[in-house]
């Protein structure tokens, strides 16, 4: 007789396409398990309440599975760790293990972002991974909650964890875990981890069940027709934008040591068939500070910006990135070489989409969005004193301006950064006095903030809270208070306002801070002034219905200046009634 041929691992598998879309669809079912459990279980409010971050599911290769992605800029962050571990550990992976990483030169994105990694094993194979990453009160370092306008290198960001066993075959690693958190001031932090564990358990017993039920071999087959279907949907969206090269730049403003400074992202995007590449050939090296980007980031912010620009169905996994191909010289700040600091990498999302909108504008028009509301934010921790214990509190309620508008619809209000694009939460008002030492005095939508045009770009808000903290210190980090930094418009439309932080000290005196800085010795009864700005609009202004103008101004959304200065509506004040004769001499001047 013949030998018969050995047929490969899940060769001859009959592919039953209706048990692709249900596997597809129950792995998202079982990120969002785990993101449910993470945000019941976390003590923090940067994960509990404003849900800063991630979860997802990987093959036993390291290849996204499915993503449940509270915050964008930590998602696409995770398939190059977990491939990274793959690589790192190979064969010495066991049941039960759990793996603990940060850094940013082993492929993570920020260090405050920690990412906890669970191996599935299924009859001693293993087929997949269980990921949670989310962004930690604090993590070592000189300045509490992890962010240091001052920093020059890594070492002054942060503890950097390599990859590392916390749990070694389901054994308690109590030796590396008191040494990881010898050095976090923060005890919140090992109970978040721990949240972060109870997530990645989820994720595992949920593959484990999917194994049961349908067998590992056609698991695995339908996992890799999975990942070619959704790469074939790409394609398709790919062909879609018109070949061609097209260039886009923009610039972050500020590095935290030079005045004036700043700093240029140049991107080349390059349309062949169903390919696209980026390439960032022209973007300045990096900076002296912190305001530079780990590859891990800057990947992020262009595949969280690009997928805003196509098909919004098409499933999260590593079929989407396999046409998408990047160049980013390393030694650039949006590819900082080792040991330079990069806290700021995430934040720098805002410009870097910023320059990746303005190129791909030029090819597919009504699919971009106008600018979004750079970061700017307020960083606040010291002593509670109903507590006696310390706080720390990034102020999402605070820095959450509004989105760029788009062909046919207005920006999103209040909305947040891209990076988060929707997903990062305001804090309850209730909660954030219960969680801190402040009293919130106002927190409202600034009129006038979104750029005016035929879509109205997003609102911002404007926020003002009492501290009574003790010892409290303040770091700013931001950008967007440079009058070229403002959410830019399209086609016509205008740009959002400036980012503002103001401080209102008890003995009188006001202290504006600048985008980079520690402010030490905040005082008991200091009021903070905070303004997040608007979207840009898109298309011209007086395009814009008056009847949309008119609804505008009598929900405070525009001002009756605004409307006649920027749309070419009169409205009388008293009456509240559009002047039909006076608007048109204004919108069709002869």
């Amino acid at each position: 007789m013949k030998a018969k041929r050995k047929r490969k691992r899940g060769e001859g598998t009959r592919i039953d396409k209706i048990l692709v879309s249900v596997l597809q669809r129950r792995f998202k079912s079982i990120t969002e398990e785990m993101g449910l459990t993470l945000l019941r279980t976390a003590r923090s409010p940067i994960l509990c309440e404003a849900r800063d971050f991630v979860t997802g599911l990987y093959d036993a290769k390291g290849r996204m599975l499915e993503q449940t992605e509270y915050i964008p800029v930590l998602a696409f962050a995770l398939q190059p760790v977990c491939q990274y571990l793959v690589e790192y550990f190979g064969s010495d992976v066991y049941p039960g293990d759990v793996i603990l990483h940060n850094d940013v030169f082993t492929r993570g994105n920020q260090l405050a972002d920690v990412a906890v990694f669970k191996p599935i094993f299924h009859e001693g194979h293993l087929i997949a991974w269980a990921a949670c990453k989310g962004h930690q009160a604090d993590i070592g370092g000189p300045v509490r909650g992890g962010y240091n306008p001052e920093a020059r290198e890594v070492w002054q960001e942060g503890l950097r964890i390599t990859p590392v066993k916390i749990y070694e075959r389901g054994a308690f690693r109590k030796d590396v875990w008191d040494l990881i958190f010898a050095n976090i001031k923060l005890p919140i932090v090992e109970e978040d981890i721990r949240a972060e564990i109870g997530g990645c358990e989820m994720g595992v017993r949920g593959v484990l069940s999917l194994i049961e039920k349908y067998g590992r071999k056609v698991f695995e087959a339908h996992v890799k027709y999975l990942f070619n279907a959704t790469e074939k949907m790409m394609r398709h969206e790919i062909e879609a934008i018109p070949d061609g090269t097209y260039e886009g730049e923009s610039y972050v403003y500020y590095d935290g040591f030079h005045e004036g400074s700043r700093f240029r992202i140049h991107v080349t995007i390059t349309v062949k068939g169903s390919d696209i590449y980026f390439d960032y050939l022209g973007t300045d090296p990096q900076t002296e500070g912190f305001v530079n980007a780990p590859y891990g980031a800057s990947v992020s912010a262009i595949i969280l910006t690009f997928l805003m620009m196509v098909n919004p169905d098409i499933p999260h996994n590593d079929g989407i990135i396999r046409p998408i191909h990047i160049h980013i010289p390393e030694g650039t700040f949006l590819n900082v070489k080792f040991p330079g600091a990069s806290t700021f990498g995430n934040s720098i999302t805002g410009p870097h989409s910023d320059a990746i909108i303005k190129a791909l504008a030029k090819a597919v028009p009504e699919r971009v969005t106008a600018g979004w509301n750079r970061m700017h934010s307020l960083v606040l921790f010291g002593k509670d004193p109903r507590k006696e214990a310390p706080y720390v509190d990034i102020m999402f309620n605070a820095l959450k301006g509004g989105s760029g508008a788009t062909h046919g619809v207005d920006g999103y209000d209040h909305i947040g950064l891209i990076n988060c694009a929707g997903g990062i939460l305001a804090q309850d008002p209730e909660m954030f006095e219960l969680t801190d030492p402040h009293i919130l005095l106002k927190h409202e939508y600034v009129t006038d903030s979104g750029g005016a045009g035929q879509w109205r770009g997003g609102l911002g808000v404007e926020t003002l809270f009492k501290i009574y903290g003790e010892e409290v210190t303040g770091v700013v980090m931001g950008d967007g208070v440079e009058e070229d930094a403002r959410a830019f418009g399209l086609y016509g439309g205008k740009a959002g306002i400036l980012n503002k932080i103001e401080l209102f000290y008890p003995d009188g005196c006001v202290y504006s801070p600048k985008s980079k800085e520690i402010v030490k010795g905040i005082h008991k009864g200091t009021i903070i002034h905070q303004i997040a700005g608007g979207g840009g609009g898109y298309g011209d202004p007086c395009k814009r219905p008056v009847e949309r103008i008119l609804k505008d101004v009598q929900n405070g959304v525009v001002s009756i200046e605004k409307a006649m200065e920027d749309y070419g509506v009169v409205i009388d004040p008293l009456t509240m009634r559009v002047d039909k004769e006076e608007t048109r001499k204004l919108r069709n001047p002869k």
